[in-house]
Formats: C-alpha cells, structure tokens, sequence
C-alpha cells in the first residue's frame, strides 16, 4: 500500500512539472505568408508579406474574384516592427515558419542587407532553407505583387521556378539563407543571388494576368547578382552566370550548342558535371587549377555529320570541351577586371592548400583576386547520341 502510494505522489509530481499549450496558436488565427519582400524606406525598411487565403486555395471552387494570395505592406524603422505593424491592416498575426522566398529589393541590396537578413537569422520560429533572390530594375514590392499562372501562389512560382532553373539550365542559384551567411562571413569568398525581373510590372498585378493564354506580365531570373560581403555591386549574364555554376560544382544538368566542321550546328545536353579546384601558392603568388569533367548526350542535329564514326564523336567532345573552356575562362575574366571580388571561393581553396600564406594573402585579397592566375582543364564524353545514328537531312530532306 505504501509502495503504490509512493508510485501515486511520483506520478502527480511528475504531472505537475508538464507544460500545457500555453503558446497553441489555432491555424484560422494564423496568416500564412509564403513570401517576404524587404526594400529601402526612408527611416529604416519597406517590408512586403505574401499571405495565403485559405479559402482560396482549399476550396474546391474558388471564388473566381478573389486572388489565391494577398499583400500587405508597411514600414518601420526595424524588420521586427515593420512586420508586428502588419496587424493594423490584417486580422490575423502573421506566421514566417512556411517561407518559400526572400526577395531583397535592388537599392537596398546597394546599401548593405547584413542589418536586415539579422531578423531573420534570429528568429527562432523561421526555417532557414527558403531562398533568397534580388529584384532587379525593381522593388521586392513590385516581385510579391505579381500574379502567376500555373502555380497559384506567387511565392511557390518563384520558388520552384528557380529550383528548375538551377537543376536543368545552370545560369541561376538556389541560395539559402545560411549559405548567404557563410559566404557574408567567409574570408575567401562572396555571395552571387540570383536576380528577379518583373516583365510587365501594372498588368501582371492583376487578375487579367492570369486570365490569358499568353500572361502579359511575368517574373523571369535573369542571371546573378554579385556581391563584395553584403553589397550589391554587379551583375552577371546568362552566359557568366551558367560559367559561375561549372566553376562552382553547381551544374546538375544543362543544354549547350557545338558547332559542325562544315557548319551548323549540334545541340548537346550536359547529364553529369563534376568540378574540382585546387589552390597553390609558389613563391608567394597563389594560383588556382579548375579541373571539370563533364558527360553529354546529342540532343540534336542540325547539320550533315556521320555519327557513326569514332572519330566523330572525339571531334565533337573536344569542341565541348573547348566550349565549356571558353565559358569559364570568360566568367573569370568579366569577374576580375569588372568587379574585383572573389565569388567562386578561390581564396578558400588557397586557404586549404596554404593556410601559412593565405595569412598573409587574405588581408588584400581582392587585389590578388584581380591578378590571379589560373588554369582550366575539361575533360567531355559523350554517351548517347540518340535513336538515330545521322540526321535525317542526310538522307535527301531539303
């Protein structure tokens, strides 16, 4: 009896230690928002929301009148306050824990974004694996109000489209935000965003965007935004930033075009690339080997080659492996007399290899990057040329 009354007591101790849901907050109290825009206002920040409507979104039959998402905007001298004063406009409070994407608008990405990103890095209820992109030629603002076909929430377009983009085509990258954190930190290296463009700014904020079989207004990622720590200070192409992507290990799967000896040309899909650096520094002078190794299928065939043929084939990978040569020496090149700042981690690849000199090295490493030295080799098989061994327009098709 004494024994099962000692088991009681223990019991109703240990229930008293439990917490209850003291901090529950109920769903229908709660606005999802998907997407956050930060831009430069006058005393402090400009900050957009993109909140999901439920009733849009669950429903079985939408409305029709009402949009799958909507924007609330404020400002305020902090990102913190800017965001609490978003319950003067919205009838519920509103929850960061399910963003998709950061979209940091130009001018304030001209300034320095280190003072805004703290909030976010802070916050203990926001998941740091959404991504973040720059406005280009444009606000944040202008980014979130932007309605999309397809994807319903504007927010997930951005998202998913990028996420694409980075796995099929190259000339963009999925950054999250820690990785834009370490690379602000990181004394051998800096951040490239991908940039945003809003084609079509006034239509494509409407409900008649939506509505056509061709959208007139829409978001495009157009390259990559360079920056030196936590400011902006270029931009890239297409061409550079796919370059950036090979030199960065970044390429999952892209589409190229080799030229034909005797003309035209041949459309070639990369299936597997895999890029090494190495860092050296002889008598004092740090120098990089960029090594990359690359296979590739025929995709297409626009002129009258004999594929049959093995020395064919060793005549097409050299000319991608001069092509991918090109491309990377190119974005090395823009980067070093345009912009001067090292974003493809060369300083921490002398920092591997060298650590006693990159003491030294690191104090003007901008100026080293600038005249740096280095060296890139690409090795390109070619497994698969497709279905057909020749084009068809060997065959007499004019």
């Amino acid at each position: 009896m004494v024994r099962l009354l000692s088991v009681l007591v223990s019991v109703f101790l240990l229930l008293s230690l439990l917490s209850g849901c003291w901090s529950r907050r109920e769903l229908d109290e709660l606005g999802i928002a998907v997407g956050i825009g930060v831009d430069k206002a006058a005393n402090g920040y400009r900050v957009t929301t993109q909140v999901v409507s439920p009733g849009e979104i669950a429903a079985a039959r939408p409305s029709g009148n009402r949009t799958p998402v909507t924007v609330y905007e404020t400002t305020g001298s902090t990102i913190f306050e800017a965001i609490r004063k978003i319950t003067t406009k919205s009838s519920r409070e509103i929850y960061l824990a399910h963003l998709r994407v950061l979209v940091i608008g130009e001018a304030l990405a001209k300034e320095g974004i280190h003072k805004a990103l703290d909030h976010f890095s802070r916050d203990h209820e926001v998941r740091t694996d959404y991504f973040v992109i720059v406005a280009k030629g444009a606000t944040a603002s202008d980014v979130l109000k932007v309605l999309t076909p397809i994807e319903k929430i504007p927010a997930n377009y951005l998202y998913l489209a990028l996420d694409s983009s980075q796995k099929l085509w190259a000339p963009t990258a999925t950054i999250t935000l820690d990785e834009l954190i370490t690379d602000i930190t990181s004394e051998g290296k800096n951040p490239a965003l991908s940039a945003v463009r809003v084609i079509g700014k006034q239509i494509s904020q409407t409900q008649k965007n939506v509505e056509s079989i061709e959208p007139p207004g829409f978001l495009k990622y157009s390259g990559l935004a360079v920056f030196r720590k936590d400011k902006l200070i270029g931009w890239l192409n297409e061409k550079e930033s796919k370059g950036y992507s090979y030199i960065t290990n970044n390429v999952e799967s892209t589409v190229g075009a080799i030229a034909c000896p005797g003309g035209g040309k041949i459309a070639v899909e990369v299936i597997k690339s895999k890029t090494k650096i190495k860092g050296k520094v002889r008598n004092g002078k740090p120098n990089i080997d960029i090594v990359v190794k690359m296979e590739e299928n025929v995709g297409e065939v626009e002129c009258e080659i004999d594929m049959t043929k093995r020395e064919t084939i060793s005549e097409l990978e050299y000319a991608a492996k001069l092509r991918v040569e090109k491309i990377i020496k190119n974005t090395i090149k823009k980067v070093q007399s345009d912009l001067k700042v090292d974003i493809f981690g060369f300083g921490e690849a002398i920092h591997r290899a060298d650590p006693a000199a990159w003491k030294t090295l690191k104090q003007n490493w901008d100026e080293q990057f600038a005249q740096l030295d280095f060296n890139v080799n690409a090795s390109v098989k070619i497994r698969r040329i497709g279905t057909v061994a020749n084009s068809f327009h060997k065959e007499g098709v004019e």
